[in-house]
């Protein structure tokens, strides 16, 4: 097993963080710091991350949270913000976020051991898609609309927006909803910059099959069977 899946495996984190940890030096593979990311790694060979030993987890889990606006999907923050941890009580389970949602976005949120399904949910090739209610200020017309409709181009790219749907307009506010596939740094924020519209309130209300539902702001719940079946039926 590759040294990036097996790293994802012990349920420290998703592959792609994997291969940050190789390459910054974090990982030692018997006394010796490693630098290959193409290294398999053999059945006695002995393996720390960030100066802990590091096993392969046979036991996964699979929590959903409905993160609050004020806090990061971090394990700490240097300016002493609230954490997601802040929220979880996650007793002896090392569980890591798929993803992450803005400091100032709320909504769903995924947190995982499993490496592997992370990032087939991350990963652009699988196509996953995240919907999000957005809550902007003034109206949105059906001129805004068939630019969403339609590829926007941003500094670092072409977005796709897909499944456009108005819930509410008023020449105050108006709410909608959309999905996207991008994972990149305040991509929704940046869709509605381009449009020329103020973010008031931000959601995101599902990941790929998963549904935020009627789980109250700040709780978390495991998902069910049924629920871990759809992710996993995703590749």
């Amino acid at each position: 097993m590759r040294i990036n899946r097996f790293i994802a495996q012990s349920g420290i984190t998703s592959r792609r963080k994997a291969e940050e940890l190789v390459k910054n030096g974090k990982v030692v593979v018997n006394g010796k710091v490693l630098s290959d990311l193409s290294y398999i790694v053999q059945e006695h060979d002995k393996v720390l991350v960030n100066g802990k030993i590091t096993k392969l987890n046979e036991s996964f889990s699979y929590l959903m949270f409905h993160k609050p606006k004020g806090c990061v999907t971090t394990v700490s923050d240097d300016k002493g913000r609230k954490t997601i941890y802040d929220y979880l009580n996650l007793k002896n389970k090392r569980l890591f976020p798929i993803g992450r949602l803005d400091y100032d976005t709320e909504g769903l949120l995924l947190l995982t051991n499993d490496g592997h399904l992370a990032n087939i949910i991350m990963h652009p090739k699988y196509q996953i898609s995240k919907r999000y209610e957005i809550t902007v200020k003034g109206e949105i017309t059906d001129t805004d609309i068939k630019k969403l409709s339609s590829d926007i181009v941003l500094d670092d790219g072409i977005v796709n927006v897909s499944n456009v749907n108005k819930i509410f307009v008023s020449p105050e506010k108006s709410k909608i909803s959309i999905s996207i596939i991008e994972g990149r740094n305040r991509i929704v924020r940046r869709i509605f910059e381009y449009l020329g519209k103020e973010v008031l309130f931000l959601k995101r209300t599902e990941v790929g099959p998963i549904k935020l539902g009627g789980l109250p702001r700040g709780k978390s719940r495991y998902l069910t069977p049924k629920e871990i079946k759809l992710l996993k039926d995703i590749n």
